[in-house]
């Protein structure tokens, strides 16, 4: 079992960097992949970054790339997400998510263990 706990997130204005970070519990989590989602009230929960239970594979959504970075510590239990260069659009709930798998998936109902949501709000 692993229970995940987010903090960060916030208010800013649009330039301006933020820095997620996903806590976790549960010895599976050094083990296992984790995934970066994104949620706009009205649309579907979106995929936005994956990291492997290594840190040695990462994926970022093309909305993204350049901008965010992902990173671990399995000795601290932790995945932060580093957000730079915002933008209004990417104003969203922001939720981490484990699978107890080796690599991350796009899809995520794979995912068995979610953060509690940050709200993320970019100002133009």
């Amino acid at each position: 079992h692993v229970t995940l706990v987010q903090s960060g997130g916030g208010l800013v204005q649009a330039g301006d960097s933020l820095r997620l970070t996903c806590e976790a519990s549960g010895r599976a989590f050094t083990t296992s992949a984790v995934g970066w989602f994104r949620q706009v009230p009205g649309k579907e929960r979106e995929f936005i970054v994956g990291i492997s239970w290594s840190g040695g594979t990462l994926y970022y959504a093309d909305s993204v790339k350049g901008r965010f970075t992902v990173s671990r510590d399995n000795a601290k239990y932790t995945v932060d997400l580093q957000m730079t260069r915002l933008k209004p659009e990417d104003s969203a709930v922001y939720y981490c998510a484990v699978v107890t798998r080796r690599l991350y998936t796009n899809d995520e109902a794979d995912y068995e263990y979610w953060g509690q949501g940050t709200q993320v709000t970019v100002s133009s």
